[in-house]
């Protein structure tokens, strides 16, 4: 890794809308970089400040790297506005990624929440590309509204893979919308999976988190059995400044993706 403090150049070479509230930059780095499904990086706007952000792509692609946003505040209103050509700075990758070897010959539950399908992504990419990876994948996802589906263009094609199966529903629906309604909890209990045999591994708001947890716990899961990807608070990517940390872990290099048999204890998992 270059240094950790220093970010380099990427330029933008697309910017694909996916919802009304969140878009994927395909960047190009000045460099190719190397990183595991489940790390982040930390995404820099010129002039206003950096963001930590999973990437959303393959990690078997290193000169391009796509990065899925979240419109929600002032450093991702200017990554939304940002336009092919332009110059973005990346600092990573940081966090040591998703356990995939765990994962090998085993059922796996994926459980996303609205924008939490972007770090899933790049797992899911990882382990379509391995037949041996996963003797099973049940992918549930939610989101608040139709409009609000991410990566909605790819559903078809995975329901289509060997191993694979997907839920989706949603909080609210409009006209045209003919699938399940309800919060992504109300899916768990359909997913055939293996439990004695399988992990779950689970990204969204803080507030599913929690409940997708518990919910778990009913289905027979065991805590060890659990990952919960927090990307929250995380700033320097080395566990210096403290601001991220869940108990005696620091999320940046200890995480993101947390097992919950480690953290079950402390008393700010969901704060």
């Amino acid at each position: 890794m270059l240094n950790p403090y220093l970010p380099q150049p990427a330029v933008v070479e697309a910017v694909i809308d996916e919802t009304p509230t969140i878009k994927t930059l395909v960047l190009r780095p000045l460099k190719p970089i190397s990183f595991r499904a489940g790390q982040f990086m930390q995404l820099t706007a010129p002039g206003l400040g950096e963001a930590p952000f999973t990437p959303s792509s393959s990690p078997s692609v290193t000169d391009r790297m796509e990065i899925t946003i979240l419109r929600s505040g002032r450093v991702t209103d200017a990554l939304h506005d940002a336009k092919p050509g332009d110059s973005l700075g990346l600092r990573g990758p940081f966090g040591k990624g998703y356990p995939i070897d765990k994962l090998r010959g085993k059922d796996l539950l994926v459980v996303g929440g609205g924008v939490g399908l972007a770090p899933l992504r790049s797992l899911l990419l990882t382990l379509f590309d391995d037949p041996e990876s996963c003797r099973k994948i049940a992918i549930t996802y939610g989101a608040r509204n139709p409009a609000e589906l991410l990566y909605r263009q790819s559903f078809d094609r995975w329901r289509g893979l060997d191993r694979v199966s997907l839920a989706v529903t949603v909080d609210n629906a409009d006209p045209a919308w003919h699938g399940k309604v309800g919060l992504v909890t109300s899916l768990l209990q359909e997913q055939d999976v293996n439990v004695p045999d399988s992990f779950a591994i689970c990204c969204g708001p803080s507030i599913m988190l929690k409940f997708v947890t518990f919910e778990l716990l009913k289905k027979g899961y065991e805590p060890r059995q659990i990952y919960l990807s927090m990307n929250r608070r995380m700033s320097c990517g080395t566990g210096r400044c403290g601001r991220c940390n869940v108990g005696p872990y620091y999320l940046c290099k200890d995480g993101p993706d947390m097992n919950y048999g480690l953290i079950k204890d402390c008393s700010n998992v969901f704060a």
